[in-house]
């Protein structure tokens, strides 16, 4: 078994305008979605949420305000997971809350 990083991203939206009712559904389905990775014993590590703030640093010390002034989507969180292969991976991936909402998951194998 090997670990791999699934990294989330979403469309660059306002969660503070997000009714309370919306979010106490997306939570559920991130719980019952997690839920199912950890019943298969395939879960490692619950990563934290991102800030949706931060700073760049490029070549040449080129510094911009924000990871995300570039990108029309936003990094939310990732999560480790235990899986065969990339294939068994990205079968985990499917039924992401995030994908629902207009975004996608990045599979990447993670080197120790």
């Amino acid at each position: 078994m090997q670990e791999f990083l699934l990294l989330f991203r979403q469309p660059d939206t306002e969660f503070s305008k997000v009714s309370p009712e919306k979010m106490k559904e997306l939570g559920k389905k991130w719980q019952q979605w997690v839920g199912g990775i950890v019943a298969q014993e395939k879960f490692v590590n619950h990563g934290l949420r991102l800030s949706m703030e931060g700073k760049v640093l490029k070549a040449g010390g080129v510094v911009t305000d924000g990871p995300f002034m570039e990108l029309k989507e936003k990094l939310l969180s990732y999560v480790i997971v235990r899986a065969e292969d990339l294939d068994d991976a990205l079968t985990l991936a499917h039924g992401c809350p995030c994908i629902d909402e207009g975004g996608s998951v990045e599979i990447r194998p993670v080197h120790v």
